[in-house]
């Protein structure tokens, strides 16, 4: 068995404000970087602007974890299906998804309910569009996130 680790480095400061000296005066902005990254655009990448949900007092101008772990699970997916593809035989000439997840609140506690990707993948003329469709269910198989998260994720593709 072979072992990844993924470090990353996350900030946030008080700045100006008092710190959570009260749950409404802290804000929720910070950054989020890899490991050894840690001031903006070190080593060429740059930190994602990061807060909470504006519904959790979040600057919406920000990404936040909920659209992180949806964005994480579409890229994956994707990721899977373009080596399958070039593996196959298949010509990918374009891929977009337009993925949505799902998240019940239940006395200031949440938790994902289900994930739900929407890819439309354009494939180069004479690709056969039967097998281009199966490995949308390889790839859902293989990716590393949709196999590690605890609630169903369900890929809804279509060709353009």
């Amino acid at each position: 068995m072979k072992t990844h680790v993924y470090d990353t480095h996350l900030r946030w400061t008080a700045g100006d404000g008092e710190g959570t000296k009260s749950y409404r005066a802290y804000s929720r902005n910070h950054s989020i970087g890899a490991a050894g990254r840690p001031e903006i655009g070190a080593a060429g990448r740059p930190e994602i602007a990061a807060s909470s949900d504006p519904s959790f007092r979040g600057d919406s101008s920000r990404y936040n974890p909920e659209e992180l772990l949806v964005a994480s699970l579409s890229s994956c997916h994707m990721l899977w299906y373009l080596h399958l593809c070039s593996a196959n035989g298949i010509t990918v000439v374009e891929y977009c998804d337009n993925a949505s997840g799902s998240m019940e609140e239940n006395g200031g506690a949440g938790q994902f309910v289900s994930v739900e990707l929407h890819p439309v993948v354009t494939l180069a003329p004479g690709c056969q569009r039967e097998k281009a469709l199966d490995l949308h269910h390889e790839a859902h198989a293989m990716c590393f996130i949709a196999r590690s998260v605890n609630f169903p994720v369900t890929v809804v593709p279509v060709f353009a």
